[in-house]
């Protein structure tokens, strides 16, 4: 990877956090890479995207949320709508006319609001067992309970030692932006990859977004010995592959 791209560079949002991302000049539409929850953009499948966009003269941008990777701020601090009018704002400050989202876990999720926000300049969705409505499936009754009162639950992490935080703010922000449970008005393609060895997001979430979608032009592939990353040689070329079909 060359050095133009291994730099970060950062952008000054409106609450004077300092956001860190990746941006790579290309042909458009710019592929544009959403993390999952308390991810960031140097995993895998973040640097897989803009090395095949790199490689077919694509632009790209890779992006962490503040309170993520290298961006300023507190997790603790960081919901959807924060994230969302982040990711917007990054997008007109360099100037970019249109996109393609990927979405992975909650970043399929937010991918759908950063859509809405942007309109006709978002071209097309791929989502990587994305997680919309986690806030509502991904809880017990007791740990909503819990939230609803302002206090952060806690979960087992199987990626880390730390345990996983949710917190209230996070929650009750999701709350408002479920999207599941109605017509989702976005009509160019999307692609939904999604493990059936998931054990954090069901995959039948993914056929669930399938029928919410009012695109015709929407297909879910399910790997059948997929996990939740979906970050093995394999899976990341599905993705690849179905980026360049997205590209033809």
């Amino acid at each position: 990877m060359n050095g133009a791209m291994s730099d970060v560079s950062r952008f000054t949002l409106p609450s004077g956090l300092a956001m860190a991302y990746r941006h790579l000049p290309g042909r458009l539409p710019a592929v544009v890479f959403l993390p999952g929850y308390m991810s960031d953009m140097a995993g895998g499948k973040a640097q897989a995207v803009l090395e095949w966009a790199r490689e077919r003269g694509r632009a790209c941008l890779l992006l962490d949320y503040t309170g993520c990777g290298q961006s300023e701020g507190r997790f603790a601090d960081g919901t959807l709508s924060r994230w969302r009018d982040e990711v917007v704002a990054l997008i007109d400050h360099l100037g970019i006319a249109s996109v393609q989202l990927v979405g992975s876990s909650m970043g399929g999720w937010l991918m759908l609001l950063v859509a809405e926000a942007l309109g006709e300049r978002c071209r097309a969705l791929v989502g990587i067992a994305p997680a919309p409505d986690f806030t509502e499936w991904g809880l017990s009754q007791s740990q909503r309970i819990e939230l609803a009162a302002g206090r952060t639950v806690y979960e087992d992490n199987p990626y880390g030692p730390e345990p996983t935080p949710t917190h209230a703010l996070f929650w009750s922000d999701g709350e408002r932006h479920k999207r599941l449970g109605h017509e989702i008005a976005f009509d160019g393609p999307v692609r939904l990859l999604h493990g059936q060895h998931d054990a954090d997001v069901p995959w039948d979430i993914s056929l669930r977004l399938a029928a919410a979608l009012r695109s015709a032009d929407v297909q879910v592939h399910l790997v059948k010995d997929g996990d939740h990353r979906l970050s093995r040689e394999g899976d990341i070329a599905l993705l690849l592959r179905e980026l360049a079909g997205l590209d033809a």
